[in-house]
């Protein structure tokens, strides 16, 4: 696979005729014209509401986080296969999962979840080492996913380094 466009462009029919497919795409958010990425991250964030709102906790989401990740490899190997492009930008489970996992570590406000965001896609779009480094010598399902997880690493670094602060 290389890092170059898919030979075709990414549907939401094509992405509905497999759901590997619709979940490596973000339920679809990944098909956005422009920052993908971005577009990508937000489902993560109904998504924590509801779990937190329904009593999974912020250990819960730590835990769905880890089970995520370990999902999301193989999601991405399928997306990226049928895709025949490596960690094409379309492929946002790992922006859902990651910001699942910073979720919960910050205060539960709509001022933090904010914050969260903008951090993490910082990271995520700038990638500073060590993030570039694992996003350009790990290939597969596992270095789409491995990533973004530093990202988030780092993000949650800074956000509590924030919190003490403030």
């Amino acid at each position: 696979m290389s890092k170059q466009k898919p030979a075709f462009k990414p549907t939401l029919k094509w992405l509905l005729q497999n759901p590997i497919r619709f979940l490596g795409f973000g339920f679809g958010s990944g098909l956005a014209p422009k920052a993908p990425g971005t577009f990508g991250t937000l489902p993560a964030l109904p998504l924590a509401w509801i779990l937190l709102f329904l009593g999974s906790g912020k250990i819960g989401l730590i835990i769905l986080s880890v089970v995520l990740f370990f999902i999301g490899i193989w999601i991405c190997n399928v997306t990226e296969r049928d895709l025949g492009v490596h960690d094409y930008g379309g492929i946002v489970w790992d922006e859902i999962v990651a910001m699942l996992l910073i979720l919960a570590f910050v205060p539960q406000t709509v001022l933090w979840w904010l914050m969260a965001f903008l951090v993490f896609r910082f990271f995520d779009a700038v990638k500073p080492p060590p993030i570039k480094w694992f996003d350009q010598k790990v290939s597969g399902g596992f270095g789409v996913m491995l990533d973004d997880i530093i990202a988030a690493i780092m993000s949650i670094m800074v956000l509590l380094i924030l919190r003490y602060v403030m």
